[in-house]
């Protein structure tokens, strides 16, 4: 999958997202985002936050920028802030292996359901890393390849199909931890059959730098 492809997949189907998928991805991004509990003037950064199914979710006592690679599904996720008067979001477009923010930036970082949709998802890590704070939190929700190999082959078999509507089913937890050298300290699932994991890692990406 490139970013051409993706950018048009995400497109093309932006204004029926919500419809299509909010009941089944909702719950887990509430249950991730509840949980941590975020202080007040907690700096946050939602990556690839899609049409904004998250943003009625942080409290307002937070500063929360939303990024997407998707002019038409941040259009959508404008469409929210305004409706529901959410004066401390803020939208940009802007690709998530290439943050355009300083090291050192923000308390909590978190992607729901993306990291298996993007073409580099450990440069999207690292980049997460990046621009956490020293002692921040990074909240990753995402499908990963069951351990069973019964479900496994299934899940293979139907990659092809997923990939045609921007995403793939061939990452394990171990290998995203392992690739992507992550300090978990918790792991969450909304039922124990769950095939997507609510991730949460300590930064241990000590960035002393101050600038991109």
């Amino acid at each position: 999958m490139d970013y051409e492809n993706i950018t048009k997949i995400y497109n093309g189907y932006a204004h029926l997202y919500d419809f299509l998928f909010s009941a089944f991805f909702h719950p887990r991004q509430k249950a991730a985002i509840a949980d941590l509990e975020l202080p007040p003037g907690s700096k946050v950064l939602d990556v690839g936050v899609g049409t904004g199914l998250t943003l009625p979710l942080y409290p307002n006592h937070c500063e929360v920028t939303g990024i997407d690679i998707s002019t038409d599904m941040l259009r959508q996720a404008k469409k929210k802030v305004d409706k529901l008067k959410l004066t401390h979001v803020e939208l940009m477009e802007m690709d998530a292996c290439d943050i355009e923010f300083n090291d050192n930036t923000f308390d909590y970082v978190i992607a729901t359901h993306i990291i298996t949709v993007v073409p580099e998802p450990f440069k999207v890590i690292d980049e997460m890393k990046r621009v956490a704070k020293p002692d921040g939190k990074l909240v990753i929700v995402n499908h990963f390849t069951s351990s069973n190999p019964v479900i496994a082959r299934m899940e293979n078999f139907c990659d092809p199909l997923f990939r045609k509507v921007g995403w793939r089913t061939d990452m394990s937890y171990e290998e995203m931890v392992e690739t992507s050298n992550l300090e978990v300290y918790k792991t969450d699932q909304v039922t124990r059959m769950d095939l997507w994991k609510i991730v949460h890692a300590n930064n241990n990406n000590k960035v002393t730098a101050t600038n991109v």
